[in-house]
């Protein structure tokens, strides 16, 4: 068995509807992916109270990140007058298509970058919790019920301690 060209193994773009228009972004240059990944990491210890990697930090933060990550498609959405909320969504949807995968990216696209959406919601996990609990349980069969026990020092009756 040989090895498929490579290109045709992988999807190398994503596609991000607008306000009725489809934008394409292409898959970053290594270098590009490279630091994205770097960039995510160093925020993900930042956020748990790690120490981050500052040069990994300020080396991003010279650079136009966004632009780097939706490549052509962030001058597309300059030209359509795109507002900022949107272009920083897909910028960072980008970003997580770069550092996890599309299913990633498609998830949170889908929960309009709101972490709480990415979570399963409270009330369906309670239904669940419900769902499961109205069952019966199998329990005993053999119809006797079990006798509350006795309540702390009422051992030996009449008894008192001295």
């Amino acid at each position: 068995m040989a090895f498929e060209e490579l290109g045709e193994l992988l999807d190398e773009s994503i596609e991000l509807p607008i306000a009725g228009r489809l934008y394409t972004v292409p898959a970053p240059s290594a270098e590009i992916g490279l630091r994205t990944q770097a960039l995510i990491h160093a925020a993900a210890v930042a956020a748990d109270g790690g120490r981050a990697d500052e040069q990994v930090l300020g080396d991003a933060a010279e650079r136009d990140l966004y632009r780097d990550v939706l490549g052509p498609a962030h001058d597309e959405m300059i030209a359509d007058g795109v507002k900022w909320p949107t272009l920083k969504h897909a910028a960072i949807t980008a970003m997580v298509w770069i550092a996890q995968d599309k299913a990633a990216a498609e998830r949170y696209w889908g929960a309009a970058g709101d972490p709480s959406r990415l979570a399963p919601n409270r009330a369906a996990r309670r239904n669940r919790s419900d769902a499961a609990s109205s069952t019966p349980s199998r329990g005993s069969t053999s119809g006797t019920s079990t006798r509350p026990a006795p309540a702390r020092g009422a051992g030996k009756k009449g008894r008192k301690r001295h």
